[in-house]
């Protein structure tokens, strides 16, 4: 269940590319399309049950994802819920929420 399942594959064979496929040996290159997510709204929020982490010197977002969800190639889920772009932002002692039901928060999150 990874977050580019539902979206559209693109061939792309512009312009703009050309020196790109040139370079490999190709006609067009393939690629997805960019995934739009939805931000959770306050009910939204209120339905899913969550955890608490207070951020601390060490923590990496792909260690919780596989600590909570099997999987830490759901790091993203964790970053995109709280409103960060990557770990870099996010500052010692910050308090961060983690979505227990990771097919739930999927379906918000507009990718499942």
């Amino acid at each position: 269940m990874g977050r580019y399942n539902k979206d559209r594959i693109l061939t792309n064979a512009s312009e703009y590319y050309k020196s790109l496929r040139e370079e490999r040996g190709l006609k067009m290159i393939r690629q997805y399309g960019t995934p739009i997510l939805k931000n959770p709204t306050v009910d939204q929020r209120k339905r899913l049950k969550t955890t608490k982490h207070i951020w601390k010197y060490g923590d990496r977002l792909y260690k919780l994802a596989d600590q909570y969800y099997n999987d830490s190639r759901f790091w993203w889920v964790i970053a995109w819920y709280n409103g960060y772009g990557c770990e870099a932002d996010i500052y010692n002692g910050a308090v961060i929420r983690i979505p227990l039901n990771l097919g739930d928060t999927l379906k918000i999150l507009g990718v499942a």
